[in-house]
Formats: C-alpha cells, structure tokens, sequence
C-alpha cells in the first residue's frame, strides 16, 4: 500500500463497479467544464484583436496612422480595439502632414493614404446608410482588405466595390449611386475583412466623403515600427497600430502610468475570482455525497486496512483517489464534449455579431485551467470523507455498527463567527459603494464568507431538526434522525441546495431593487394614454425639403382607417429640416432672464405654433391660463418654476456644414405669458414655447406639422395597425404611445432564469443525495421491512428525506442569500435622482436607494420546490428491497 497506485487501482475498480454513482460524480463536474469550455472557445474565436486581425485592419502595410490634429494623445497597443485619448488640447487647424509623420519613420517609408467613415445616400426613394473606406485597393499595401468575389476591383474615378450587404438594399453590379454629389459606379461585389452585415462601399479617396479637413490616415510600408516609434508619433497628434507591436506587445500595465490610464485588471481579477471560487464551491458540495456514500462502502476495506497495520494516509488515499479518477475522467470528458460544443455554436452566435470572427481557435491555457478546476474540484468534494473515512472506529465497522465519530464542538462557533464577518463585510461594502467601486466586491466577498459559515452550521441544523422531529410520524421521523446520523453525506446535500439558494435570492433581490428603482424613477414622455406620431421629410445636403403637407394628410388619412376610434390633433411650429445646401435650421425661444429658462422638452417639438392649448396635454388650469395669454396675441413659455409676464426673443439659426457658427435668420422680441410646469410630477413639458399664429406670421415664420397627437382607443393592437399602416407611407416615422412603466420583457426573463436554474439545481442536488441516502440506507430499510414494514414505507421515507434536506438546505440558503441581496441593492440603485436639490445640492424626492424583495421566488424556492422535489422522489423510488443480514 505504498505511494498512490494501489489507491488508484481501487478508485478505477470502484468507479467501473459502482457504475450509477460514478456517472453521477462525472455529470456534476463535467456539465460545468463543458459549459466554461464551449465559452471559451466562442470567446477566443470571435475576439480578433492584436496580431491575428493585423491583416482585416492594416492589410499588408506595417502600421496604421491616423491625425485629427496636433497634440500629446496617448494610445493602448492596439487603438483600433483598445483605448486611446488625449493628453493635452488637440489643436485641429494645424494637424500633423504626411511629411511630419515621415520624419519620424524610416527615410525609405512609404504612405498609403486611407480614409474611413459614414455615409447616406438616396435610393429611389429611401436614404441608406452605409460604412465607407477610401483606398487605393490595387496597392499592394491594401491587400487583404477586401476579399474580391464578382466583378473586378476599381481602376479608375467614380468606381466602387461593395458587400453583399449592400446589394441586399437593392442594388446589382453595375449600377450607380450619387454619394456627396459624386456618382459612383458598383464594379465589384466581395467580403469587407472586417463588416460582415453592414453595407460597405470602398473606393479612391477622392471619390467617397472626407472625415474632415483635419483627419489624416494613411497605411504605411517602413518595416518593423517599434514602440518607442509608436510614442513619438504620439507625441506628435499620430495614433499608430503596428504590426510589430500588435506580435510584441509591451507590458500594459508598466505603461499604464505614463499613458495616463487605469488597466482595469485588478477589478476583471476581483470578479473573475469570485465567480470561480462561488462555482467550486457548488460543483464541490454538489459532488460531495457521492463521494460520502463511496466512503460508505470502502469502510470495511478500510477497517480492514487499519487492522492490518495501514496508516491513516493510506485510508485517505483510497477515497482521494477517487477523486483523482473521476475528476480526470469527468474533466476530460467535458473538455471534448465543450470543444464540440463551442464549435457547433459557432455559426448560430456570428449572427449576432457585425464583425466577422477569426479563425477556430483553442484557448489552451483557458481550457487547461477549466480541466484543473474540473479535477480540484472533485479532490475537494472527496476530502472531507477522505478525511472522515480516516478517523473512523475500526471495531465498530469490523462489527458491522457504523463507526463515525461525533464532529467538534468549535465547527458551529466559527460557522457562526463567518456568518457575522459575512454581515459585517456587506454593511461595509454596501456602506463606501457610493464613494468606491471597491464596495462591491467587499459585497461579493461577503457572499463567498456567508456561505462557507453557512456550511458550518449545517450539521448543527440538520442535528436540531432531528431533535425537533421526536412528534412526528415514523417516516418523517426515521428520515430526520438518519440524516442527523449520517451527516458526511447530508451536509454536503443540505449546504448544496442552500448555496444554490443563497445564489438566487441575492440574485433576485438586486433584479427585483433594480426594477423597483427604474419604475420609481420612470419619466413619462407622454401623458398617460395619449400617443406621438412624428415623422420629418429625411433630405441629403444639397437637397431642397419636399413639401410635407400631403405626407401628412396621408398619414392622418391612414391612422383614422387604421384606428377608427383614436382621435388626432396637429401640433404645428416652424420648420426644422435640413437646410438648402446642407445644414439644420431650428427655432427657438430665449429668455434674458436666466430664472426663467424653458423647459426643455424631451417628446414635442421645442417650439409650437397655435391659438389653443389643445393637444399639449396641459391641466384645466394650465390650460386656462395659457388660452388666455394666445387669444392676447402674446407668447407662452413653459418654465421650471417662474411666472408672470417678460419679453422673450425668438430666434431662427441654421447651422451650414464647414461653418463653426450660426447664421441668425431672426431675432425678435414678443411680449411673453411665463407659466410654471413645474418638477412636481414626472412629465416632461410638452414644448418650450408656445406661438400664436398671428405672432408667427407677423415674424415669417414658416409653419408646418411636426407632429399628431393621438387620444382615446391606443391598445397595443391599435398601436401596431398605426405603426404598420403609417411606415407603408413613410418608413421613418415614428409612434411612441404612453402606458406607463412597463416592465422590460429581459427582467421576466431573468428571474424566470434565476426560478428554473434555481429549481434545477436544487431538485439536482436533493435527487442525488436522497437516492444515495436511499442506496446507503438499505440494510436499515430491509431491516423495517423485515418487522412488518409496508412497501410504502420506503418511499414514504425517501420522500421524507428529500423534504428534510429541500426545505432544510431552501430556509437557510435564503436566509444567508439576504445578507448579499440587501447590500448589493444600495450601490445598484443609489442616486437614482429626484428633481429637485436641497441646501446642500442632494437630490430630494427619491429615496437614497430601493430594495424589493421577490416574495413570490422566494416562496416557491423555499416551499413549492421542497415539496415538489419530495413528491417526485416519493414516486420514483423503489419501493420493495430483497432482505439482507445485518449484525447488530
């Protein structure tokens, strides 16, 4: 029995012997590595960063250049998909030259310029948006680029390449399209190394819109540029991605200082150790009844051993040992199973995805660090009865009595003392979450000391229950004292589920929190019942605006068919739409005094032109009051807090491409009636001003509709026949109807989730070790059946046993998934704002935070799953057993 291959030998012929109870071990810990390795593997593959996507980004250049002015930035190694910013005020009128950048590189560099950006055009009569990239695609340096399938690629002005994205829109090679005033012709049809779903087009540079007169980009050939190279282009304004530094990538965190930013990877560290160190310890206890119940049967080949002069160490041995075996034959299995896995969900997961993934590829130090946590978790699962298995009293078991020695005293007491560090550490962490980002991870931590406290307490539960049940009848009874009596395979069982309780219910009390903040501190857009239907003439620059009157009598036309019983008003005001030759022109109302600033409002227009209140949304009063100001011939303006009677300028700008002010049309003052909104309610003001006709047309305002306001029948049915109706007539319109909060559908799904995967593993948990309960106990159940015990006892009594351990592991997984639940929901929904400020510039009317408590998920996990969890096994186990001799 020396060194570990004899306990091995006897681990490998038990697992083959005991074929169920191994291919349960194997299923707990290979599900998880399964899981964490078909992950990792879509992760590794869809992220395409450093030098595997040098080509999609650089083609076959050495580095990449782009200015948009002149000053100290600082960049990552990889600015494309990393992180770049500036060090000091960019100055964008003297931004670097391709001849300052060549000054810095090899005399014999050569540059390729590049440009990249957005872009919309008109098609027939619809704009399109499309992703541009100017460059010469016959250099060699452009190679890799795009991928050429039909047609050829551009050898002369005015002709383009593009995706299949594109020709979805409507278009086929050959034809043309007026891009900026410039006609391009389509002459080819590929694959963009980078977009997979967006319309590209890549043509000359000249052919396709400029990012600006500042932006320079260019794709250089200079060999090898090295970082320090990279830091003087810096230095000069330049953000650079080389190929050399994307292959050998210098110590981020080393340069972090000096490029004035933080890596993060303490607080990546932080998360990624408790959600490993939480994980183990489900899969652990989980697994750990298994390996109680196979301490269980190896105890007479251990008393055996001991008699015979074996060492406690080789007893642990024999039980570690098969941890050792099923922990590599599990991890194995769920490593090839997960690489299958990953593989297959490949195609399914780019469909979610705009950017083309990289090639297949295998973490394999990610994949070698899942194994191991496969494999330590099983050894872990196997040393606590490895453990007890060792200290058992060896005449007990050679006489057939079983031979556990009684636990500590001090378990419970430093369980509790956890228990206490628990709480302590998430008042901590719930306390400096609003000066730290730190408290929440002192709020993970606490979970992670909770539930091992939580563990230590249980034989005492489990032990106190027992004592509890002496009233009950036999069954319930009979399963309470043999689960206090046998507590290396309950506890493991009971602290199973109460983990993957604790789990869910700190889960779903940050979600309910959360929700219950976001419904508080919900802002209307709408008055409750009424819709917005707005809709403006989408033009390119250049472009005169098309009359919008017919448009809307069709749209008036088409919701009163749609929804015969909603009624609609017009909300007129002036014109706001891309001006002639390109530019925005807007209209608005100022006040010289500051106390009497508009409202902003967030769903009207932000000036309206009328002679009655109606369609705004305004209460009686309101209305009164801003009625009698329109039919004076004076303005009305809606501010936060100010009333009374001022003189407001109103005032037409149109802001022109190329030019940094604007061009002032109007600038007249009009008598003003202030009416306070007010921040009383939620509701946003409908609009900042309102004009009377006669003022609007005393100034020469061009007035036109902005919007319909829609009232009465607006269910969701009426809602989708407008919708659907209105965009067969203008594809850019849009209705918003106001119901109130409405929880997202993504929250149902969550805690719908967080129940089923809840449910899951605690009807997982209490099957397992009530079926390994049932398989240690069956001496003692044929015993009862020998005395005159009906077959229904036994499932009586295994129904028994599943509810002590349900509802046991339910009620204190529960209480100890409250102590991170309460503390997460403080930093979750904090400062969720009121409107008004104090003294001291607190927001008032809100409290400080939210907490909510899901009754009705925690209810069913405590109550409904215990009990459904003992009803199914009261009907699967087996009721009748062959006798069998027991010596008392």
């Amino acid at each position: 029995m020396k060194g570990w291959r004899p306990a091995l030998l006897i681990a490998w012929r038990d697992a083959l012997r005991h074929r169920g109870r191994s291919a349960l071990v194997l299923v707990m810990i290979s599900l998880p590595v399964l899981a964490v390795s078909a992950a990792a593997v879509v992760i590794q593959t869809a992220d395409v960063s450093g030098v595997e996507g040098a080509d999609r980004r650089l083609g076959a250049a050495d580095a990449r250049i782009r200015t948009e002015g002149r000053g100290r930035v600082f960049q990552s190694p990889d600015p494309m998909g990393g992180m770049w910013g500036q060090l000091e005020e960019i100055d964008t009128d003297a931004p670097p030259t391709d001849d300052d950048v060549r000054a810095l590189l090899p005399a014999d560099a050569r540059l390729l310029p590049i440009t990249s950006g957005w872009s919309r055009a008109r098609l027939d009569d619809r704009l399109i948006d499309f992703s541009t990239t100017g460059v010469d695609l016959t250099d060699p340096m452009a190679e890799g680029l795009f991928e050429l399938e039909t047609g050829r690629l551009p050898d002369a002005p005015g002709e383009v390449v593009t995706n299949a994205a594109m020709l979805a829109k409507g278009l086929a090679l050959g034809d043309t399209l007026d891009v900026d005033g410039t006609t391009l012709t389509l002459v080819g049809v590929g694959v963009d190394a980078t977009i997979r779903d967006t319309p590209v087009l890549i043509g000359a540079p000249d052919d396709l819109p400029s990012p600006g007169d500042n932006v320079g980009e260019w794709l250089v050939e200079a060999g090898p540029v090295p970082w320090s190279t990279v830091l003087d282009l810096n230095a000069l304004g330049a953000i650079v991605t080389s190929r050399s530094v994307l292959a050998d990538p210098p110590d981020v965190a080393s340069t972090a200082e000096q490029m004035g930013y933080d890596t993060g990877r303490d607080e990546l560290l932080a998360v990624a150790t408790l959600i490993v160190v939480m994980a183990l310890i489900e899969v652990v206890l989980l697994a750990g009844p298994a390996f109680a119940v196979g301490a269980r049967r190896h105890a007479r080949t251990l008393a055996l051993i001991a008699a015979s002069g074996g060492t406690p160490a080789q007893a642990r041995r024999v039980i570690l040992g098969s941890g050792v075996v099923l922990g590599l034959v599990a991890s194995a299995i769920g490593l090839v199973l997960g690489l299958v896995v990953g593989w297959a969900v490949l195609p399914l997961v780019q469909r979610f995805n705009n950017e083309w993934f990289g090639p297949f590829e295998l973490p394999w130090r990610y994949l070698a660090a899942i194994v191991a946590f496969g494999i330590v978790s099983a050894v872990l699962a196997s040393v606590v009865p490895a453990w007890l298995a060792s200290r058992q009293d060896v005449v007990a078991v050679l006489a057939g009595r079983r031979g556990d020695r009684k636990p500590r005293a001090s378990t419970p007491v430093v369980g509790l003392a956890m228990l206490g560090a628990g709480i302590a550490t998430s008042v901590y962490g719930a306390a400096t979450s609003d000066d730290s980002s730190a408290g929440a991870y002192w709020i993970g931590a606490s979970a992670i000391v909770s539930v091992l406290g939580m563990i230590l307490v249980v034989p005492v539960v489990v032990s106190t229950v027992a004592r509890l049940a002496r009233r009950l009848p036999l069954t319930p009874r009979y399963a309470a004292r043999d689960a206090a009596r046998h507590r290396t395979r309950t506890v493991p069982a009971v602290a199973a589920v109460a983990a993957t309780v604790a789990g869910v219910v700190a889960l779903g009390i940050a979600t309910e929190s959360q929700e219950l903040a976001d419904e508080k501190t919900y802002s209307a857009q709408a008055p409750m019942g009424t819709g917005v239907l707005a809709w403006t003439a989408a033009v390119l620059p250049g472009e005169e605006a098309p009359d919008p009157a017919p448009v809307w009598d069709r749209i008036e036309a088409a919701v009163a068919e749609a929804a015969p019983g909603v009624d609609t008003s017009e909300l007129r005001g002036p014109s706001e739409s891309l001006a002639s030759g390109g530019g925005w022109t807007s209209t608005t109302v100022q006040s010289a005094n500051p106390a009497a600033a508009c409202c902003l409002s967030t769903w009207g227009p932000q000036v309206v032109v009328a002679d009655t209140s109606a369609g705004l949304g305004l209460d009686e009063a309101m209305a009164a009051t801003v009625d009698r100001a329109l039919a004076a011939g004076r303005a009305v303006v809606l501010t936060e807090s100010v009333e009374g009677r001022d003189d407001v300028t109103v005032r037409t700008e149109t802001w022109r491409e190329g030019n940094d002010e604007a061009e002032v049309t109007l600038a007249e003052t009009v008598p003003a009636e202030l009416v306070a909104w007010g921040p009383s309610d939620r509701l946003p003001a409908p609009t900042s001003a309102v004009l009377p006709t006669s003022v609007a047309e005393a100034l020469g305002i061009e007035v036109s509709t902005l919007q319909l306001r829609l009232a009465g029948d607006l269910d969701p049915a009426a809602e989708t026949r407008i919708s659907e109706s209105v965009r067969g007539i203008a594809d850019d319109a849009y209705i918003y109807v106001e119901r109130g909060y409405e929880r997202p559908p993504e929250v149902v799904v969550v805690l719908l989730v967080l129940g089923a995967l809840g449910g899951v593993l605690m009807l997982g948990g209490t099957l397992t070790a009530t079926f390994l309960a049932l398989s240690d106990a069956r001496p003692d159940l044929a015993t009862l059946s020998a005395v005159g015990a009906a077959p229904r006892t036994r499932r009586r009594v295994a129904a028994s046993y599943a509810l002590v351990v349900g509802f046991v592991g339910a009620i204190l997984g529960a209480a100890v998934g409250f102590i991170p639940g309460v503390a997460i929901a403080q930093p979750l929904t904090a400062r969720r704002g009121g409107y008004a400020t104090d003294t001291t510039g607190a927001l008032v009317g809100d409290p400080a935070s939210y907490l909510d408590i899901p009754w009705l998920l925690v209810v069913t996990i405590v109550l409904a799953l215990p009990l459904l969890t003992a009803a199914v096994v009261g009907l699967t186990a087996r009721s009748r057993l062959p006798l069998v001799a027991r010596l008392d």
